[in-house]
């Protein structure tokens, strides 16, 4: 105004309403410039201290100012001190995975809690064909490291005389360890972790685990550990070879494995003889 109109600094306040005090002031604060490049070189050796720690480590080096001001520095300098992500876990397909269509293409694992008649817990590792809904094993223990897991899976593999294609897993630390990296790339099986509180995608050793809890561990009292390894035996084969299965048309688990295979070898032996023809 004073340069438009060419009136006083005094009759432009007075028209704007404007203290003559607040058109006059300077600033008197210091160059921060030296405080701010020493505060970004503390935040670069300390990169995990917040803007408390680093102000403490900067009065240790006799530079004295309140909290307030530093803290602003700190955040003008953008070094606030980001969340770590979760921890690490093993890499695994993203994609949604299709139904089997084969015994022995996908195994799916998982952990069920249970515990003695004295209170102390234990913990049972099941293990599911996803095709045919046999239950392939059911390790009980106070303790279950990634080691015991592979050691279980060679145990089955042995047994069934085939390994699958994939295994199915949630992100527990036994099942993303080491050693289960390790014996997916030893064996060539694939490992596919579902998505961490997405317990859907693993629906079918989950719903498992609902008929273990509902049919069995629920109605069952373990006083000991080896009680509860024969107990779980037991149910096992009655599960595979008694049990029928809704989803299988009623047929136990070992029923439909044996059908499938029977009309595997027949479908082989027809296109042995007519090309193209199956059952």
């Amino acid at each position: 105004m004073c340069a438009a109109h060419d009136v006083s600094e005094r009759r432009a306040c007075t028209a704007l309403d404007i203290d003559r005090s607040t058109i006059r002031y300077r600033s008197r604060r210091p160059d921060d410039a030296g405080l701010r490049q020493r505060i970004r070189d503390l935040a670069a050796i300390r990169r995990r201290f917040g803007y408390r720690r680093l102000h403490f480590l900067l009065s240790k080096e006799g530079v004295h100012m309140n909290q307030k001001r530093f803290r602003r520095l700190y955040r003008e300098e953008g070094l606030a001190v980001r969340k770590r992500g979760g921890r690490r876990r093993a890499l695994g397909m993203r994609a949604p995975l299709g139904l089997p269509s084969r015994p022995n293409e996908r195994w799916s694992l998982d952990f069920v809690s249970d515990g003695l008649t004295g209170g102390r817990r234990f913990r049972i590792l099941a293990i599911v064909d996803d095709f045919t809904r046999e239950c392939l094993a059911l390790v009980a223990d106070t303790s279950l490291s990634g080691a015991c897991v592979a050691r279980e899976l060679d145990a089955v593999i042995a047994r069934r005389r085939a390994r699958p294609r994939t295994c199915v897993s949630d992100n527990g630390t036994e099942l993303t360890s080491m050693a289960i990296l390790k014996w997916s790339k030893a064996t060539g099986v694939d490992w596919h972790n579902i998505q961490p509180g997405k317990p859907q995608q693993n629906a079918f050793v989950e719903s498992f685990n609902g008929r273990l809890r509902d049919e069995f561990l629920n109605e069952t009292l373990f006083s000991t550990l080896g009680e509860a390894r024969e107990l779980l035996t037991a149910w096992r084969d009655d599960y595979n070879r008694v049990r029928p299965h809704s989803a299988l048309a009623n047929r136990t688990p070992e029923e439909f494995h044996d059908r499938h295979l029977a009309l595997a070898v027949t479908n082989d032996q027809v296109q042995k003889l007519s090309p193209g023809l199956t059952l």
